[in-house]
């Protein structure tokens, strides 16, 4: 399709919106100042990432993140350790998740994630009694018509 203003095929209709799919930039374009930044780097990447190393060495705290955060990926989630055990009442799976923190199994964002789906099975559970409660009253309300 081409273009209202100049007639060259761009992927939009006439009303000016695109058509099924992505007509975006092809895969591995890169921006111009990628391919200049590149251009720079060219045949150093070695010396510079041994110069970095060599800081990194040297005690320079930036540097060694660096080389660290290329080393040792950022934590994602994990799986539930062995030994917390989230089954049961919510104030001994609380209990069990500041435990757990205190002892150094899982890290105060795990445990804040946690908590909120303790908080999520707390709102499940006072609905359910509320629930049930309201239906009582109902079938009690019915016997009495």
């Amino acid at each position: 399709m081409s273009d209202r203003k100049n007639g060259t095929k761009t992927g939009r209709d006439e009303k000016g919106r695109f058509g099924p799919g992505n007509p975006g930039k092809p895969k591995g374009a890169r921006h111009k100042a990628t391919i200049a930044a590149m251009a720079l780097l060219d045949g150093e990447a070695e010396a510079i990432t041994r110069q970095c190393i060599q800081q990194a060495l040297g005690g320079d705290t930036t540097a060694l993140r660096l080389c660290l955060e290329r080393i040792v990926p950022a934590r994602k989630d994990v799986p539930l350790p062995e030994g917390v055990d989230l089954g049961g009442e919510l104030s001994r799976d609380i209990d069990a998740i500041i435990r757990a923190v205190a002892g150094g199994v899982i890290t105060p964002s795990e445990a804040d994630a946690l908590a909120k789906i303790l908080e999520s099975k707390r709102k499940i559970i006072e609905l359910t009694e509320i629930e049930e409660r309201l239906c009582a009253l109902e079938a009690h309300l019915e016997k009495m018509k």
